[in-house]
């Protein structure tokens, strides 16, 4: 595949792996099904892309945070379910009809503006998932509540459809965290009081690390998204990533090459200094395409000439500077700032462990204006 010719930096996502990726954890939760996470532009990766590719994989359905994902996706003619993870504006429920998006429901006032919404477009029904909030408290309905809220929707059968029961934990990524058993338990307690619901109405509780760490919480299916990407949901558990591979990888290319003596100052600031002579190679990509900008002072690396370089002074909006020692440098050389170069290796996981943070955060940073190569083609 022929690299970015029209900017000197570039993601590239490999959808191979990601459909590996979800190979993998299909065979993991095996018999529940799986749906995948989308929202935020599918992580950084390309919302419809990878859509679609998960829709060849055979996922159950996909998830997003807002309406105007689904309806993105709707628009590029994307069939699958669509569930989206909170209540919306009461302003877009006419939309949330429209484009036939799955929805969640927390409240007896969204249910009812959902049920209105479906009889003015006359003889349509929406999906609706019931959100508990079994200890997140971020949203979801208040266990206590989820009786009624079942009941309204009943009476609105005409317009509305249960599809679904779900809730999230708090600590999945630390299996032996205590709020795991409590919110297991509450859920639990929710569907206890609710008695037998339709074999077609979906119980879910579980993201990425919750399908790995809380076998007994898989039910009829997982949310899974971190893990599609191939990046670590957290450090406790790790062990069951080992067969994932890396989706993105960030590069650039050498756009200027200089020759530094001892003493000189770098970047902003003058924060670093250099110790010796030494060759500086800048890489047109900053903290505008998602590079943090004290990676640097925290032990970032970038790959150059298959050899770890460090990232030195402070990282500007477009640009880097990386220090190569004596190595032979040219502009136009490739850089990888995460992925793979000869033998070596970096993981956005690096990047997030250095900065205090979670690798979610460093793929969905990467800017719109870093293109995306897609292998294979889309």
């Amino acid at each position: 595949m022929a690299d970015n010719t029209t900017r000197w930096a570039w993601a590239r996502v490999d959808l191979d792996a990601y459909v590996h990726n979800i190979t993998v954890l299909k065979r993991m939760v095996a018999p529940s099904g799986v749906w995948v996470v989308v929202k935020a532009d599918a992580y950084g990766h390309g919302a419809v892309p990878v859509s679609r590719a998960a829709v060849s994989a055979g996922v159950g359905g996909l998830c997003v945070a807002i309406t105007a994902e689904g309806v993105e996706l709707r628009d590029a003619g994307i069939d699958a379910p669509i569930l989206i993870f909170s209540e919306q504006p009461i302003g877009e429920v006419d939309d949330i009809v429209h484009h036939r998006l799955t929805a969640t429901v927390y409240r007896k006032q969204y249910v009812e503006a959902l049920a209105s919404a479906a009889r003015r477009r006359g003889g349509v029904r929406v999906d609706v998932h019931v959100k508990v909030d079994t200890g997140m408290h971020r949203v979801g309905a208040d266990p206590a509540d989820v009786p009624a809220l079942v009941a309204t929707i009943g009476a609105n059968a005409d317009a509305l459809r249960l599809a679904g029961i779900y809730t999230h934990f708090a600590a999945a990524d630390t299996p032996g965290h205590p709020a795991n058993a409590v919110q297991s338990q509450r859920f639990a307690a929710v569907l206890d009081a609710l008695g037998p619901v339709d074999a077609s109405v979906a119980i879910h509780a579980v993201n990425s690390a919750g399908a790995m760490s809380i076998p007994t919480e898989r039910r009829d299916l997982v949310r899974v998204g971190i893990a599609t990407y191939g990046v670590v949901p957290g450090e406790g558990v790790i062990d069951h990533c080992g067969d994932l591979r890396q989706v993105m990888s960030l590069h650039a290319r050498v756009s200027r090459i200089q020759r530094l003596a001892a003493g000189e100052g770098v970047s902003y600031g003058h924060r670093f200094v250099t110790s010796a002579p030494t060759t500086v190679a800048t890489l047109p990509i900053g903290y505008a395409d998602g590079v943090p900008r004290r990676l640097w002072s925290q032990g970032g690396e970038v790959l150059v000439g298959g050899k770890r370089r460090p990232i030195i002074g402070v990282v500007t909006m477009d640009q880097l500077m990386v220090d190569c020692g004596d190595d032979e440098v040219e502009v136009g050389d490739e850089a990888v700032l995460f992925g793979t170069q000869g033998s070596e290796r970096i993981r956005s996981e690096d990047w997030a462990r250095a900065l205090d943070t979670i690798g979610y955060e460093i793929t969905c940073g990467i800017g719109r204006r870093v293109p995306r190569l897609y292998s294979p083609s889309v």
